[in-house]
């Protein structure tokens, strides 16, 4: 069992869009072991490979009970009703700010075998899918906020 250290805000892997994965060999098949056995835990939502410090797009999640992966993922659904809850990341930790979201995401990718793979969800389910795509793009949450959220947030993450 591998479970492999988060990186933090400030590494530059965080904000370098992830390269596509173009090899289903077992060399994927170790990442995404170690993506689902880091996100195995209570309190984790989901995990992307560059979090990791791998920059490929692979992401896991942990969703209710339900833990699985997309690899080369990209959001094909969003709905016009938005969520504006708390939102936090394992990469920013100890920071949690009110993040817009679509309130339904439906991403599509692959499998480790290469298989393809949609992935929907309401509520916490669609924030993780569109959380771990942005980060997959080199974009943090914070990226996402505004107005006195995105203040509050980076001063608490200068007085760290």
């Amino acid at each position: 069992m591998t479970i492999r250290p988060i990186r933090e805000v400030g590494d530059p892997v965080l904000r370098t869009p992830a390269d596509e994965v173009k090899d289903f060999d077992s060399d994927l098949a170790a990442l995404v072991r170690d993506l689902v056995e880091t996100v195995d835990h209570p309190g984790r939502a989901g995990l992307a490979a560059t979090q990791i410090g791998v920059s490929l797009r692979v992401f896991s999640y942990n969703i209710d009970g339900v833990i699985g992966h997309v690899v080369n993922p990209r959001i094909v659904e969003l709905s016009d009703e938005t969520q504006d809850g708390d939102e936090g990341c394992l990469s920013v930790p100890g920071i949690w700010a009110p993040t817009v979201r679509a309130m339904h995401a439906v991403v599509e990718g692959f499998d480790v075998d290469g298989k393809p793979l949609r992935v929907e969800g309401e509520g916490l389910m669609a924030r993780c899918l569109q959380h771990e795509v942005d980060h997959l793009d080199g974009k943090l949450f914070l990226d996402r906020l505004t107005g006195e959220a995105r203040k509050s947030a980076l001063r608490a993450l200068r007085d760290r």
